[in-house]
């Protein structure tokens, strides 16, 4: 499957998972805002995958057209569910929901494009 459908097919079926899962998340956190003991939580990347991510990795030229990819992908265990010591705040919980609901959206849009790329191939073969 993989020559078909790249590792992009997998990076953005992960994203649209973890956007669900976070979307779970910030709707507990506003649903129990009142409770009196609740302190609100996040669906976050795991520290050590963050720091790869942010460094800035010099990519080496081993022959004209390829350029080498040490990143492995990212799965579902490379976030984690992150207690705060804070109560939630209406207002950052919204908007980290409409955050996270138009990056849903955005993951869903790319790979809808990425089927249509498909099928425009596989409509040219017939």
């Amino acid at each position: 499957m993989e020559p078909l459908f790249g590792k992009t097919f997998n990076l953005l079926s992960t994203m649209l998972d973890f956007r669900s899962e976070r979307n779970k998340v910030i709707s507990s956190n506003i649903s129990n805002m009142d409770s009196a003991d609740y302190k609100s939580a996040d669906y976050v990347f795991k520290e050590e995958l963050r720091r790869v991510i942010e460094m800035k990795v010099p990519l080496t030229r081993t022959h004209k057209k390829h350029f080498p990819n040490n990143r492995k992908e990212i799965t579902k265990d490379d976030f984690e569910l992150v207690k705060s010591d804070e109560k939630a705040d209406l207002d950052k919980e919204m908007t980290n929901l409409a955050e996270n609901h138009l990056m849903y959206n955005l993951s869903a849009e790319l790979l809808s494009r990425k089927f249509k790329g498909i099928k425009s191939v596989l409509n040219e073969v017939k």
